[in-house]
């Protein structure tokens, strides 16, 4: 298999790294510096057609972030859950995130489309232009009025997830831990409820990935909409709490939504490490099962570049292809590749957006 396979990504924290980046933007944007796993021009080399671009509000604390690959490489580990966030902290630093998406398109209008509905989505790919729709993950920015939901959709928010690893005034997150379940803490608040009733009505996917058992237990009982969970993996595979359960792959199978494939390592690795030296065959399996219990309409990809550790074999977004390659080779056809790859995603979300 030597053509590119364009595919659509379930998610990404460019954002973060562009907001954070000490380069100037345009060259974490359109540079070529190999910084990261995104770039304008690997995406464009690598076959990203479209995808998910995460507003994700950093926990706010003195010094520099945390090391997760360190504080993860040597499981057991059970790394303590960040604060709650009030609005008129997160929401300041969100709106800088949306505009920095909004300029990634006016910085290049020929190769990015900031995408609104499908049809903006088809017309962006059909003219080979990288199709990229606003997600919000953890929804601190938001504030208990919702009100804020309306002023983020009118500007592009199409997929929210209500909760990151710490807890919001909508819910619960799991935390980074290993071996864990994600059968942890409460479920949605009274305030998480409304917002989920308030995504079903403005057509915005609600995203389970982080999100507790009893939390996603809710969502399934409340919501309208397909579940969807943009970038998480199986628990049978690797007993992380940011893992699904069986139980759980199978209601977003028989709602008709999706499972974004997550790269990172420690939900990929059986033993739960950061470390980076995996084959493919431990990808391999994790997609054959999810695959088993899923079905094959209802598995996508949700990388998480720039947002997590991946295999060295993958390295960054140009290296998406040699995993689709390896599919191949393990003997999925093309019609299942093109369903993995982006079929999923577009009639995913065409149940979805309004």
């Amino acid at each position: 298999m030597t053509d590119l396979i364009p595919f659509f990504d379930g998610h990404n924290d460019f954002l973060l790294r562009l907001m954070m980046s000490p380069a100037p933007r345009e060259e974490t944007w359109l540079g070529s510096g190999g910084k990261g796993h995104l770039d304008l021009k690997r995406m464009k080399a690598g076959g990203f057609a479209g995808g998910l671009f995460a507003i994700f509000v950093p926990p706010q604390s003195k010094g520099p972030p945390p090391d997760f690959g360190a504080l993860m490489a040597n499981p057991p580990y059970d790394l303590p859950m960040p604060p709650l966030m009030t609005h008129d902290v997160a929401q300041p630093i969100a709106l800088r995130m949306a505009g920095l998406l909004q300029w990634m398109e006016r910085a290049a209008p020929q190769d990015f489309k900031l995408c609104r509905s499908m049809s903006d989505i088809a017309a962006a790919m059909a003219q080979d232009v990288i199709a990229g729709v606003m997600h919000m993950e953890g929804a601190e920015a938001i504030g208990p009025d919702l009100d804020a939901l309306y002023l983020f959709h009118d500007i592009g928010l199409r997929s929210l997830g209500p909760v990151w690893s710490r807890p919001t005034i909508f819910g619960h997150g799991v935390p980074m831990a290993f071996p864990g379940t994600p059968d942890i803490g409460p479920g949605l608040t009274e305030k998480g409820k409304d917002l989920v009733r308030l995504c079903n009505d403005l057509g915005v996917v609600i995203d389970l990935s982080h999100m507790n058992e009893a939390g996603f237990n809710d969502v399934a009982a409340l919501s309208s909409a397909p579940l969807v969970a943009s970038h998480s993996n199986a628990f049978a595979q690797a007993a992380s709490p940011r893992n699904l359960t069986d139980r759980q792959l199978h209601q977003i199978r028989d709602s008709g939504g999706l499972v974004g494939f997550n790269y990172a390592t420690f939900y990929l690795n059986a033993d739960g490490r950061a470390r980076t030296d995996m084959g493919w065959d431990v990808l391999l399996r994790h997609m054959d099962y999810l695959i088993a219990q899923l079905g094959e309409d209802h598995v996508a990809l949700g990388s998480d570049f720039d947002g997590c550790i991946i295999p060295d074999l993958i390295g960054d977004v140009t290296g998406v292809q040699a995993f689709l390659s390896e599919l191949s080779r393990h003997g999925y056809d093309a019609e299942l590749l093109f369903k993995l790859a982006r079929g999923n995603w577009l009639s995913c979300l065409g149940r979805i957006l309004h």
